[in-house]
């Protein structure tokens, strides 16, 4: 089992389921005292062109160039605004490349970063809860000094809108909603990204019979689950050739299944509220256990990435 240790190709899903260079300036038009909207600091300030055109792309800049009129928002939203090199780190370098995500989800993807009423982050708290105009919540992650929401670092707080609070985070946060298996059949189906994903993984799910507890929303796992590329990368060292999903079915299902429960753990903070997985910002340099009883080491989480 130790050759299976050699996958490095992953992604994390959790069950339910830009660094910014430039200084931050006054977001004053004409330097009288009227907030730019939410939108219109997306069109003005440097670093988040794509952001501007996913948002046009995606239907909500309109909704983000007006007040909320959410009940109980004060005319306000909250919003964990990416960077460019946020979404270059998705491969979303240029306004063209968003066609690579279906466009209701990109829509949905933009949502999950906003919610209502004005949230500084003075209030945030480690392990708090954080809705979104997307059914699932955040979560605010502190890890020494930094904050994060999710997976990605806040670089910059309290940008103050006419509509609302703008936070600039360093990566693009996902969610789909849904529980692991359906979020792998969700982005295998390319209802996620047009180029499907995660076919793979699918297809060893199902052979494996491991659907079901994948499935259940009383469990609380987090899944390093392997790219379609890193089961390629799994049949060259086993010397078999897996160069499409089905090929998968060419090892004993009791390999498969070792391997896919070797990825999956059962992770809870202490002293934390954890309704779903850990995200890669709140896991550490060290060993875990997984659900099948395998260790695997974690290297040091440094800049966003964490090595396995």
């Amino acid at each position: 089992m130790k050759k299976f240790k050699r996958f490095k190709t992953v992604c994390v899903l959790t069950l339910s389921v830009f660094i910014f260079s430039t200084v931050l300036t006054s977001c004053k038009k004409n330097n009288d005292d009227v907030d730019q909207t939410i939108s219109q600091i997306a069109v003005s300030m440097k670093g988040f062109s794509q952001l501007e055109a996913a948002a046009i792309q995606g239907g909500v800049a309109v909704v983000l160039s007006n007040k909320n009129p959410a009940a109980n928002s004060n005319g306000n939203f909250t919003v964990f605004a990416p960077t460019n090199e946020a979404f270059a780190k998705i491969g979303l370098v240029t306004p063209s490349d968003l066609t690579a995500l279906q466009n209701s989800f990109l829509t949905n993807v933009l949502l999950y970063h906003v919610n209502n009423g004005s949230t500084l982050e003075s209030a945030f708290t480690n392990g708090a809860s954080l809705p979104s105009l997307l059914t699932p919540t955040k979560r605010i992650i502190f890890r020494g000094s930094d904050k994060f929401v999710n997976g990605s670092k806040i670089i910059a707080a309290n940008v103050k809108a006419d509509n609302g609070i703008v936070h600039v985070i360093d990566r693009v946060i996902l969610a789909t909603g849904d529980n692991i298996a359906n979020s792998t059949i969700f982005f295998a189906q390319g209802k996620g990204f047009v180029k499907p994903e995660l076919s793979f993984l699918l297809e060893a799910v199902l052979y494996a019979d491991l659907a079901g507890a994948l499935s259940d929303a009383t469990t609380k796992y987090t899944v390093f689950a392997p790219t379609n590329q890193a089961f390629m990368d799994l049949g060259k060292i086993l010397g078999v050739a897996i160069n499409q999903p089905s090929d998968i079915r060419k090892l004993p299902k009791a390999t498969v299944q070792s391997v896919l429960l070797s990825h999956v753990f059962n992770l809870v903070s202490s002293g934390v509220p954890q309704t779903v997985g850990k995200f890669t910002s709140e896991l550490d340099a060290g060993t875990i256990t997984a659900v099948n009883g395998k260790p695997v080491t974690l290297g040091a989480y440094t800049n966003g990435y964490l090595t396995i």
